[in-house]
């Protein structure tokens, strides 16, 4: 059954921005990923799209993503567990830390870890451009 979308979502504005032809079933996509808080691969994207309009097809949310991570709206993750992962691209600065018990990713900013990354480049005589910080931990408890 079809959902239709009540507000624009920020990666709707994006993808029009950007000339992108947006039909109904991309504005969809685009608002499941602009909601997501979680990361999620293609398939969890198509479960959670599949669910507002039943006509989208695996095969449209593949096309779709791969539009908008080469349009730069979207960024592309690989946490080690073989899945490509997606999270809307942000103009915000950010890390990831990923409990490799459950999977789940945590993002994080760390302003030390900015001023290492700045001057180990400076002293290799690089002007740091952009990087990606990607941490793998367990949890120090019996917890999660």
């Amino acid at each position: 059954m079809s959902q239709p979308a009540t507000r624009e979502s920020r990666l709707e504005r994006l993808c029009a921005d950007s000339g992108m032809r947006m039909t109904g079933q991309r504005r969809i996509i685009a608002a499941v990923l602009s909601e997501a808080h979680d990361h999620p691969d293609v398939e969890e994207v198509y479960r959670r799209a599949s669910a507002r309009d039943s006509r989208i097809s695996l095969s449209t949310v593949y096309r779709t993503v791969r539009l908008l991570e080469e349009a730069g709206i979207v960024e592309r993750h690989d946490f080690g567990d073989g899945r490509a992962r997606y999270e809307p691209a942000r103009h915000d600065h950010h890390d990831h830390l990923i409990n490799v018990k459950t999977g789940e990713v945590i993002e994080f900013k760390n302003e030390e870890i900015e001023r290492l990354q700045e001057r180990v480049a400076k002293e290799l005589g690089f002007s740091l451009i952009g990087h990606r910080l990607e941490l793998f931990g367990k949890p120090l408890k019996n917890g999660k």
